[in-house]
């Protein structure tokens, strides 16, 4: 697609996409019996952090994951310990890349791309998860969306990225594992690059932004990105 616009900066979700979220699963197995149990906690978890901003209002993710965990031993009727709570939260501080991700971020910075992240994560006071996994050297910025006070897909999660880098949203490409995230960016007219791990999958509604690039993995997407758009 020689005569299309590429973009310049490739803006990365970090929860899932890049960090492996299925290390949570022996904690969740544990409580509740069953290591599902962890993708319908995160589903709460995305669902209220979207509620929270329809209504105008805001908790740090963390907070939020642990009330999330609680909310979820009430419905099963699971006694969720502080101890557990602060499991949790360590867990989710220090969740490691997936395997392929360190070199595909390498090939897409050698190939003339900048790279940024984009997380509902708050900043972490001590080491960012990206440090504790040895990612963060790929990245010339971090961004959160507590700088906004307003989780993904708002709007205003991706123009603080547009603005703080001086570019258009059409020079920007989200990559994501959730298409909620993509679909986000591209109604703004940002590009939407789609990681489709296992419990992940395009949306196919007519008139939802479709992502422009669907691949299993980050290796495959990296490959697809630098065919279509250098």
């Amino acid at each position: 697609m020689a005569d299309e616009a590429a973009p310049k900066v490739l803006v990365f979700d970090v929860n899932e996409t890049l960090l492996d979220i299925t290390v949570l699963e022996p904690l969740f197995a544990r409580i509740f019996g069953e290591a599902r149990a962890m993708r319908e906690w995160f589903a709460q978890l995305v669902l209220y952090s979207e509620a929270l901003t329809l209504a105008g209002l805001y908790i740090p993710f963390g907070s939020l994951g642990a009330g999330a965990l609680r909310m979820l031993g009430q419905v099963r009727g699971v006694v969720v310990t502080d101890g557990e709570v602060a499991e949790l939260r360590a867990l989710m501080r220090s969740m490691p890349a997936h395997p392929e991700v360190a070199e595909a971020l390498a090939t897409l910075r050698d190939a003339g791309f900048r790279l940024v992240t984009l997380t509902n994560s708050a900043p972490d006071p001590e080491r960012s998860p990206l440090e504790r996994a040895g990612l963060a050297g790929y990245f010339e910025q971090m961004f959160t969306v507590d700088a906004v006070r307003r989780f993904k897909p708002a709007p205003e999660c991706y123009g603080q990225v547009a603005r703080a880098l001086e570019v258009g949203f059409p020079d920007l490409c989200l990559v994501a594992a959730h298409m909620w995230d993509t679909l986000g960016a591209q109604a703004l007219g940002c590009r939407g690059a789609l990681v489709a791990r296992p419990g992940n999958a395009v949306l196919p509604v007519e008139g939802v932004p479709q992502p422009d690039i669907v691949a299993a993995d980050l290796a495959v997407l990296a490959k697809a990105i630098v065919l279509r758009w250098c």
